[in-house]
């Protein structure tokens, strides 16, 4: 199991990341998400033993994991960038990895190329960034490892590809063994895949919840009145964004969305109306909050 306990992480004087706590348990898939430049790939480098925290821990099964060959071994890194093997052949990395980790599995590589038709005899170099991506992706795979740590793992992929690479993570943590952490921004994709979600935003943990906690205590709520009635009028817990068009106000509120609709019978509303969220649009109210994009376009 993985746990993050107050994990800190400073460039000089920048404070990059701030407090992290989260724990991910085997057979789940977290997906981290937030708006660019909030620390999620150095949450992730952290997370596989490249940075050293300024404060905290990061273990995996109780040990720390930087400077620590015993837990990176059961952790497999993609990272979004893929210069990694440069000069060598498909053949020449599969023949790397199986002389560097035993449990490196030949046949699973090969199999899962089939369905990414990579020439195994042309050198990385020469390789597009999809079929980059697509090498670094079978060599995690095939490494049988605990824990994967994929940062963008479909950037550069066409729409059958990505489908691919979807079902092949959800293979792997189907036996219950393994887990598997996803950075992305492509929130449709990881709606289809994850169990828990945790939202970074300027170094600091916005959000954290499972996935079917968030579909089931986070609801949109529309209400129109056919009396004036003001924002402030509305103030209700749990709400964290608020918006109103003429006479209709949009609510997004979590857990107390039954309460709230009781709250709101006394001002006669005309109608109101229950709405699911998307993880995307989960991600946008719990960022921009209570803030709004008129000011901006006036």
């Amino acid at each position: 199991m993985l746990e993050v306990r107050n994990y800190s992480l400073n460039y000089g004087d920048n404070k990059i990341l701030n407090n992290i706590n989260f724990s991910l348990d085997k057979g789940k898939v977290l997906g981290i998400v937030g708006p660019s430049g909030v620390g999620k790939t150095s949450l992730i480098r952290g997370i596989v033993g490249i940075y050293k925290g300024t404060e905290g821990m990061l273990l995996y099964d109780g040990e720390e994991v930087y400077d620590n060959p015993n837990a990176k071994r059961k952790i497999a890194f993609v990272p979004d960038e893929h210069n990694s093997f440069y000069l060598i052949t498909l053949r020449e990395i599969v023949n790397f990895y199986k002389g560097l980790y035993p449990e490196f599995n030949e046949e699973k590589f090969y199999k899962i190329n089939k369905l990414f038709k990579i020439p195994l005899n042309k050198r990385f170099l020469q390789l597009s960034k999809g079929m980059k991506m697509r090498v670094n992706l079978m060599v995690a795979f095939s490494l049988n490892v605990e824990l994967l740590v994929l940062d963008e793992p479909t950037s550069g992929l066409d729409p059958i590809l990505k489908e691919k690479v979807l079902r092949i993570i959800m293979e792997e943590v189907s036996g219950g063994d393994k887990s598997v952490i996803i950075s992305s921004h492509n929130l449709i994709e990881l709606e289809r895949i994850c169990d828990d979600v945790l939202i970074l935003n300027e170094g600091k943990v916005e959000y954290h919840n499972s996935l079917d906690n968030i579909k089931r205590n986070i609801k949109k709520i529309q209400v129109a009145f056919d009396m004036p009635v003001y924002e402030e009028d509305l103030n209700f817990p749990g709400i964290f964004n608020i918006s109103q068009v003429g006479r209709v106000f949009t609510v997004v509120i979590e857990d107390n969305d039954d309460e709230f609709k009781k709250f709101i019978k006394r001002f006669n509303p005309l109608f109101v109306e229950e709405i699911d969220l998307s993880l995307e649009e989960v991600f946008i109210n719990r960022i921009e909050g209570k803030s709004s994009d008129e000011e901006i376009f006036k």
